[in-house]
Order: structure tokens, then C-alpha cells, then sequence
């Protein structure tokens, strides 16, 4: 396959280091802690016993954020039964889909009660398989791809539950020593595609941007979104008792949201719900940023990208302080034409002003691929690293895949789970699964986590100086000497206290220190 080719022949060019490789001076060597030596070997003993030992090593170890998490994908199949049965809800046991628009006992023909299919073992087992990626073999008209992206459909979602798929996913963060989440949601915007229908596009974006601001179903979907979010934190901390004495493990870990915009719509509709992702976003501090959703393969997500990043260089230009992350290079060849791989990385990161790319799995087909990724790292430009998505939505794995090449030019990559209900993952799974393929050491993965607290959409100074590359272990000069402890002190207290992104971090390499003397 061409992508393996050139997968081949990327490892040569590797391997001879050319000059125009990515080469920049790094800060001094330290000498590393005992603990973290100890660690490291540990790490190196588990890799010799097999995944099992991994899993078990990656669990413990602090992993600080996701920051590539769908929360409508990140719901394990047996909720949606579960709430399902809850709700009444009808279900096509034909199609094995629910119907949300149909409650038991008025079901219509062909369909019955969610609530019975705890009963029916084979229906249950079926509609699991449905709504993930489980027992899944692709068969010609039936990729991975297809199948993957077919789940999202099937759910009957009722937003009533939303709290407690945010409890769900909270909860298995912290299991697994995560401590902060972005989550992707869509909340309601139909009376703002409404009224994008009824003016209809208009490529003059500030004129169209008034018009939009200027309807009161806009404005009034402003405010109902932020109650949207709201209410699923406030759902979500009544369910973990937060700040109570019996609080929930899982109230340790911050969630913050992404707005997330449909891009496989016309362009008056992309437009009016990516105004709305900045107004929400520039009005509500639990929404860090936006992001554009859908299959990037798409018909009109191929057709329009071009004009959506325009959108978004427009936008960007009206709120600055709204931050980007973008899903481009989610794409393999043989999926679009040859010339469909050429732009969407370098347009997300130049035209849509994108802090983050997810995927990014197509780097090797862009246009000027190498000047693109030293653009990159000296933008710190991170990208979200999806290895089990990239593998069963588009065939990409192991020395296929960019990851170790993005890390071998500095670009600044993490560890994310993308959809981790529909895949049947979690982040440690995404940890073992890239010491199992790639040769990484404990570092490669401690400076992930930290990496991905780095590159959270969160205000506030750094405890770490930038260099370019990024190493991530050299912290300010208020904090040095001072990360590991519970509390900081002087100059240092000062920042962590100004800062969220710092308070983060601290609390890192507070579970660092914790975890490395344990070994």
C-alpha cells in the first residue's frame, strides 16, 4: 500500500538524520532522580512480562490529561441500554437502533421496549456490537470506518443523562490517575440552523455575523447553551457528591468543554453553529475552545474545508481568546483522492488558526511536509495522538502511523482516547498499546502526560519553560526545586494561585513524586 511505501522510506530518512530534519538545541541534561530511575527499570520489567504488566504499570502512572475525548462516544454501549430501559425508549431490533422518538407501551410495529432487552441475551449482545467497535470485522461495504462512525447514530440520545455521562467518564479518569478532561459536545442548535436556512448564506461573514447576532433565536440559544453545559456539571456533582464528606474520587478530575461544530452541513449552517461555538465559549469559562466534528472524508466536509477554515480565520479574528483545536489529517490514501491529502493539516494550523490538530495521521501527504512540521514545533502545535481510533476507522498502525515522526521533529504530541466508549478503551489501554508498538521510554511517556496539561486550553503562565523542542523539565525559575511538593511556596505560590494551567501541572507533579517513590 502507498502509505507503507512511504512509511518504508520515512524510516530511512530517519535513520540517516538529514539536515533538514527537525534540529534545535535542547536545555542542559539533568541528572534524573533515583525514584525516577527506579521507575523507568520498572517500567522496562513490565514491558519484558507483557501488556498485562503494561496495563497495570500505565494505571497507576499519572497521565494527566485526555484532551481528544467525544463524550456522546465516550459512553460505553451498556449505558445507552441501561438508560435506554430507563427512559422507556423503543427499540429497532431490526436495525438495532433505538427510537427515541417512540416510548414503550407505544411502540410502533417491528419495535419493543428497551427495557426488555436485558431479557434477550442475543439482542443485548447484538446492540453492544452495534454501538462499538466489539467483535467487529470489516467485510467489503462494511469498513471499520463505516461502522464506527454508523454507532453515533443508533444511541437515541436523551440529554437528560448528559451529568452522568460526564460522571461516567470522570469516574474512569480517575481510576486510571487522570486529573483533567476536555470533553466534546454539540448542545442544541436547531433554532440557530433555522434561522441560517431562512437567511441563507452569505459569503460577506461580518454582514452574515450581524444578521445571526441580530436574531433573538441566536441570542436566546446562547443562553440555553450555557445552561446546557451547566447542567451537566451541576448533574454531574450531585451525582459525585462533590464537596461532601463522602465526595467521589472522580470530583478530583477538572472537566472543561469543547464546542463541538457539525462541518457536514451547508456553509450558512457550519457558520451560524461556529459563531455560536465563539459566543458560548467567550461567555462561559467551562467552554475552553471549539473544535469541527464529522467524518473529515465527507462530501461536503471535503468539498467546503477550504471555505470552514476561512470561517474560522474570520472568527478567530473577531475572538481571539477562543481557543482551536482541530480535527484535519484524519484521512489515509485510497480514502479521498490523492489531492484530498495535500492541505487540511496546513490549513487547520495556518488559515484556522488551530493550537491542536487531532489525528494528523496524513502528515506524510502534505504538501511541503517537512517545512509544515518545523512550522509546527515552532508554533507548538500540538497534535492528539488517537492510535486505537487511527487503527479501526483507517487501517494506520504501528510504523504506518506519523507519531514517532511527529516526535522526531519536535512537534509536541499526547496520548487521547478519541471515542473510548465506542472503541471499548481507555487511556491506559492507548498507553500500553504505544509501549507495546513504539520504543519509548518512561520519559517519552512522562513528557507526554505533562505535554497534554501543557496544551490544555486552560489561562494562567506555565510552570515550564518553553524550548523548542519541547522537554518539559525545565520549570521556571520561581518553582525550581520545588515540583513533587504538596504545596508550593514564595514566587512560586504566587503563580500556581494567578494560574489554572500551573495548578495543573503542580498537582502533576505532585502524583509524579507520589508514584515514582512507590517503586
Amino acid at each position: 500500500m502507498p502509505h507503507r511505501r512511504a512509511a518504508r522510506l520515512l524510516t530511512l530518512l530517519l535513520a540517516a538524520s538529514p539536515s533538514f530534519l527537525f534540529v534545535r538545541a535542547a536545555p542542559a541534561a539533568q541528572t534524573r532522580p533515583i525514584a525516577e530511575m527506579r521507575t523507568a527499570h520498572a517500567l522496562d520489567e513490565a514491558r519484558q512480562q507483557g501488556p498485562d504488566a503494561l496495563y497495570a504499570f500505565f494505571a497507576r502512572m499519572p497521565k494527566g490529561a485526555d484532551l481528544h475525548v467525544h463524550l456522546s462516544g465516550a459512553v460505553y454501549a451498556e449505558t445507552w441500554i441501561h438508560e435506554a430501559a430507563e427512559d422507556n425508549i423503543c427499540v429497532n431490533a431490526a436495525q438495532l437502533r433505538f427510537d427515541a422518538g417512540h416510548h414503550a407501551p407505544d411502540c410502533p410495529a417491528g419495535e419493543s421496549p428497551a427495557a426488555a432487552v436485558s431479557s434477550d441475551q442475543h439482542l443485548y449482545d447484538e446492540l453492544i456490537d452495534a454501538f462499538s467497535m466489539r467483535s467487529f470485522i470489516p467485510v467489503t461495504g462494511d469498513s471499520g470506518h463505516d461502522h464506527f462512525f454508523s454507532t453515533f447514530g443508533r444511541f437515541g440520545e436523551e440529554d437528560v443523562h448528559a451529568g452522568e455521562w460526564v460522571d461516567e467518564v470522570a469516574s474512569r479518569a480517575a481510576a486510571q490517575n487522570e486529573q483533567y478532561l476536555e470533553l466534546m459536545d454539540t448542545p442544541d442548535f436547531k433554532p440557530v440552523a433555522a434561522a441560517a436556512a431562512t437567511l441563507g448564506w452569505d459569503p460577506n461573514l461580518t454582514e452574515f455575523r450581524q444578521k445571526l447576532l441580530a436574531d433573538p433565536a441566536f441570542r436566546e440559544s446562547i443562553a440555553s447553551n450555557r445552561a446546557a453545559f451547566d447542567g451537566m456539571l451541576r448533574q454531574r456533582n450531585a451525582i459525585e457528591h462533590c464537596g461532601q464528606a463522602d465526595a467521589a474520587p472522580a470530583c478530583a478530575v477538572t472537566v472543561r468543554f469543547l464546542y463541538q461544530v457539525l462541518r457536514g452541513y451547508p456553509p450558512q449552517q457550519v457558520f451560524a453553529q461556529t459563531l455560536l461555538g465563539f459566543e458560548v465559549a467567550s461567555a462561559d469559562p467551562n467552554v475552553v475552545g471549539i473544535n469541527y466534528v464529522m467524518p473529515e472524508d465527507g462530501y461536503i466536509a471535503m468539498r467546503d474545508y477550504t471555505l470552514q477554515m476561512h470561517m474560522l480565520d474570520y472568527l478567530h479574528g473577531v475572538y481571539p481568546k477562543v481557543h482551536i483545536t482541530l480535527h484535519a489529517g484524519e484521512l489515509a490514501p485510497g480514502l479521498v483522492p490523492p489531492e484530498g491529502l495535500t492541505f487540511h493539516i496546513r490549513q487547520a494550523v495556518e488559515q484556522g488558526h488551530a493550537e491542536r490538530i487531532g489525528h494528523g495521521v496524513d502528515i506524510m501527504y502534505e504538501d511541503h511536509r517537512w517545512q509544515l512540521m518545523r512550522e509546527m514545533a515552532d508554533r507548538h502545535v500540538m497534535v492528539e495522538i488517537n492510535l486505537t481510533s487511527n487503527a479501526v476507522i483507517l487501517n494506520v498502525t504501528g510504523n504506518d502511523h506519523p507519531f514517532m515522526l511527529y516526535r522526531k521533529m519536535g512537534v509536541p504530541v499526547a496520548l487521547s482516547t478519541d471515542d473510548e466508549g465506542v472503541s471499548r478503551i481507555d487511556l491506559t489501554h492507548e498507553y500500553v498499546r504505544a509501549a507495546v508498538t513504539y520504543p519509548l521510554t518512561y520519559l517519552d511517556f512522562k513528557l507526554m502526560a505533562r505535554t497534554s496539561i501543557e496544551h490544555a486550553f486552560l489561562p494562567g503562565a506555565s510552570l515550564w519553560q518553553r524550548f523548542t523542542p519541547e522537554h518539559l523539565d525545565a520549570p521556571v525559575a520561581a518553582c525550581r526545586g520545588q515540583l513533587g511538593n504538596e504545596t508550593p511556596a514564595g514566587m512560586c505560590a504566587t503563580l500556581v494561585h494567578s494560574s489554572e494551567k500551573a495548578q495543573q501541572e503542580w498537582e502533576l507533579e505532585r502524583r509524579f513524586h507520589q508514584f515514582e517513590t512507590s517503586f
